[in-house]
């Protein structure tokens, strides 16, 4: 097995090291990194982790998100921002603000359209999420969510090597046993980075009738507790299948926590945020 940089100039190693060391730099100012994953697609992975960040900044902390999927970034649509550019002070770029403080980054504000393909190998991939992460200005934050593309890819494999002193790994997955053999796996790698902190979020774990309010387990019975014990991570929460939580991101272009805080889907990613900060975050 080659050794790592073998084959690289002296430039190309200086380079490398001095991205690194911007890296880490610019992320110094931030309390609390969390990453939000999923072993499939389709399992609301982005919608909980817009809900998660809107829920932060409503509790009174300086929010920024990084939508790490370089094929299909969401999030400035779901925190309606889509078409805006990010711009540029000095040799820094500057993150996306919503309406409300929240600072966003994604590879959606760098491309002309929303119908241009990103055709990208590996290394290409993994160059422009390090060199995002790098030359962002984030100043000081209190919490960062790094949204990943789901699975264990260049994408969520380069955040956790990358990302120095990540607090914890959000898992999300639903009642389907696919979706669960498939999270595993995101955890097992996890684990391999030696990132202990792991917590499980059951997305659509029920159907909450809009007429009668009653429970339907239409993706058979939710058993996410239960298989958060048998990975040995942390149970944070289960979620409804709720059409008001779709229709807020896809009609209002904003997360339900801020179009509907009341409700009780809003009022579940809230109970959610409140865990991962008593479990996760060391208050000074």
């Amino acid at each position: 097995m080659p050794e790592h940089g073998a084959g690289m100039s002296d430039e190309e190693k200086k380079a490398i090291m001095e991205q690194n060391i911007n890296i880490t730099r610019n992320l110094a100012n931030i309390k609390y990194k969390i990453a939000v994953m999923s072993g499939k697609g389709g399992v609301g992975k982005s919608t909980v982790s817009v809900n998660l960040a809107q829920a932060f900044n409503a509790m009174g902390y300086k929010t920024a998100i990084y939508d790490v999927d370089i094929h299909g970034p969401n999030v400035p649509k779901m925190l309606g921002i889509e078409g805006e550019k990010m711009g540029v002070k000095g040799n820094k770029l500057l993150p996306v603000e919503t309406d409300d403080g929240i600072l966003v980054a994604s590879m959606a504000f760098l491309i002309e359209s929303n119908g241009s393909p990103i055709i990208w190998r590996g290394p290409q991939k993994t160059g422009a999420i390090k060199q995002l992460i790098s030359d962002v200005a984030w100043s000081n934050l209190d919490v960062m969510i790094f949204d990943n593309p789901p699975g264990t890819g260049d994408e969520p494999l380069t955040v956790l090597q990358t990302i120095p002193d990540l607090d914890a790994a959000v898992m999300v997955t639903t009642p389907s046993s696919v979706s669960e053999e498939d999270v595993v796996k995101c955890v097992t790698m996890t684990k391999m980075m030696n990132i202990n902190k792991i917590g499980l979020v059951e997305n659509m774990s029920y159907f909450e009738c809009p007429n009668c309010n009653q429970r339907h387990d239409i993706f058979g019975q939710s058993k996410g507790e239960d298989f958060a014990k048998l990975m040995d991570i942390d149970f944070l929460g289960e979620l409804p299948f709720k059409t008001d939580v779709s229709e807020s991101a896809d009609i209002y272009d904003v997360p339900i926590v801020k179009s509907n805080p009341d409700s009780s889907a809003a009022k579940e990613f809230i109970k959610i945020a409140e865990k991962i900060k008593e479990q996760y975050f060391k208050e000074e």
